[in-house]
């Protein structure tokens, strides 16, 4: 499956737009790490792509990823794809061993509590997070609730990456395709 492909199953599938989003910024993480470890930077947007497609059909677990799982077998999706997207629910039972799979978990919710601490900025922009700020703000229980902190601890862990590096890292992926991930800023 191409990059466009797995673009077309997402439109196809989620229609909130800051979903849409979300897993662009799990994109934008993965093709840096794809480009910086040498990989297959298309099979790595694709998967990021995916990971999340059937959320909004299938919002429960254990239903995400396992059912949307086999709506990607049926369209073709390869095996190593859709071992990873199983991969980043804890739950599923598969573990993670190849690097994508690792590289998956680890940037999925990151990337998410890098957008929600973009949010809180005054001017909504990526551009104005540091690594410094969101050591802060991943101590702060009530802000983001609902991202899990482990996993964000964990996956960099799993990925053998220094938290501090795998934040920055990420920020400067996200910097990239900031227009695209609504976090230019106001007047952008």
């Amino acid at each position: 499956m191409t990059r466009d492909e797995a673009w077309s199953v997402v439109c196809e599938f989620v229609k909130s737009d800051s979903l849409r989003r979300h897993m662009l910024g799990v994109e934008a993480c993965m093709l840096a790490y794809a480009q910086k470890f040498g990989e297959d930077s298309e099979r790595w947007q694709v998967t990021a792509l995916l990971h999340d497609f059937d959320w909004e059909i299938h919002p429960n677990a254990p239903d995400h990823p396992m059912k949307g799982e086999a709506i990607l077998s049926e369209r073709g999706v390869d095996e190593t794809i859709r071992r990873a997207i199983l991969s980043h629910a804890n739950y599923s039972g598969v573990p993670r061993v190849s690097l994508l799979e690792r590289a998956l978990f680890a940037c999925d919710e990151l990337s998410g509590f890098l957008t929600a601490c973009s949010y809180v900025k005054p001017g909504k922009s990526i551009f104005e997070v540091d690594v410094s700020s969101v050591k802060r703000k991943l101590k702060d229980k009530a802000f983001a609730r609902n991202v899990n902190r482990e996993d964000i601890t964990n996956g960099a862990q799993e990925l053998q990456v220094p938290l501090e590096e795998h934040i920055a890292f990420c920020i400067e992926a996200m910097k990239a395709k900031a227009s695209e991930l609504g976090l230019a800023g106001v007047g952008a």
